[in-house]
C-alpha cells in the first residue's frame, strides 16, 4: 500500500503540470505513453518479441497520433500497413502468423486512436479533458464503494469477479453526481440534460474499458500489462477505462 501511494504522488507531481500546461510538454507524454502502450500490449502477446512488434508498428503509430494529418491520409496509410503486414507473413513463411499480424494492426489502431483523441480532447480545452478524468475517476470510486456496500450480483464473473451490477450502477450514478458539479463549478456551454448524458456514456464505456482490459489480462495469463508504475502497473493498467471512452469519442463526439 505505502508503495502504491508514494507512486501515486510522484506520478501526480509529474503529470498535472503537464495536463495543465498542455502544449507540446503534454504532446510529448501522450506520444511518449503511446509507444509503452503499445509495447505493453506486444509483449503481452509475445514476451520475447515485444520490442521486436513496437518497432514494426511504431512509425505507423506515430502517423495516427499526429493531429495535423487528415484521416484520410491516416487510413491509406493504415491500409499500407496491413500490406506490409501480410507481406511479412509471407516473406517468414508464416513464422510472423496471421494471428500475430491481426494482433499488431488492432493493437496499434486501438493505441493510435485512442492517444490521438487524447490529445485532440486536450486541444479541445482542459476543461473537457478535467470532466472526462473526473467522470471516470468518480466512476470507479463510486462503482467501488457501492459495490462494496450493496454490491451482490456478479456483473461478469468469469472476467472480473468483484464487480458487482449494483457497483456498476452505483458508479454511473456517482459519476451523474460529480458530472453535476462540475456543470455548476467549470459550465460548458451546453444543457445540464445533455451533461447527464455524456456523463453517463463515459460511465459506461469507461466500465466496459474496464471489463475490456481484465477480458484480454485472462486470457493471456497475466496480472498487469507492465511495471512502469510500482504497485499500480503499467501505462494500461492505469488508463484502460480512459482510453476506451477516447476510442468511444472518436466516433461518438459528445462535445
Amino acid at each position: 500500500m505505502q508503495q502504491r501511494i508514494v507512486t501515486a504522488i510522484i506520478a501526480l507531481i509529474i503529470l498535472i503540470p503537464l495536463i495543465i500546461y498542455g502544449n507540446w510538454p503534454f504532446i510529448v507524454m501522450t506520444y511518449l505513453f503511446a509507444i509503452v502502450g503499445l509495447y505493453e500490449l506486444m509483449r503481452m502477446l509475445d514476451p520475447k518479441k515485444g520490442i521486436l512488434y513496437t518497432v514494426i508498428s511504431v512509425g505507423f503509430l506515430m502517423i495516427l497520433l499526429n493531429v495535423e494529418v487528415e484521416n484520410d491520409i491516416k487510413l491509406e496509410t493504415f491500409v499500407i500497413f496491413a500490406i506490409i503486414l501480410f507481406i511479412i507473413t509471407v516473406l517468414t513463411k508464416n513464422k510472423f502468423t496471421f494471428q500475430q499480424a491481426s494482433f499488431l494492426f488492432l493493437a496499434t489502431f486501438y493505441i493510435g486512436i485512442s492517444f490521438h483523441m487524447l490529445i485532440e480532447i486536450r486541444l479541445l480545452g482542459l476543461n473537457y479533458l478535467l470532466f472526462i478524468l473526473f467522470t471516470i475517476w468518480a466512476t470507479d470510486s463510486g462503482a467501488y464503494f457501492v459495490g462494496k456496500s450493496v454490491g451482490k450480483r456478479k456483473l461478469w464473473p468469469e472476467i472480473s469477479p468483484n464487480k458487482t451490477i449494483g457497483g456498476a450502477i452505483g458508479g454511473i450514478v456517482i459519476a451523474m453526481i460529480v458530472a453535476f458539479i462540475f456543470q455548476v463549478i467549470y459550465p460548458f456551454d451546453i444543457s445540464y440534460t445533455m451533461v447527464m448524458v455524456i456523463a453517463c456514456t463515459i460511465s459506461i464505456f469507461g466500465q466496459m474499458g474496464d471489463l475490456v482490459a481484465s477480458a484480454m489480462k485472462r486470457q493471456y495469463g497475466i496480472k498487469d500489462y507492465g511495471k512502469l508504475f510500482p504497485g499500480h502497473g503499467g501505462i494500461l493498467d492505469r488508463l484502460d477505462s480512459l482510453l476506451f471512452v477516447l476510442l468511444m469519442l472518436f466516433v461518438l463526439p459528445l462535445f
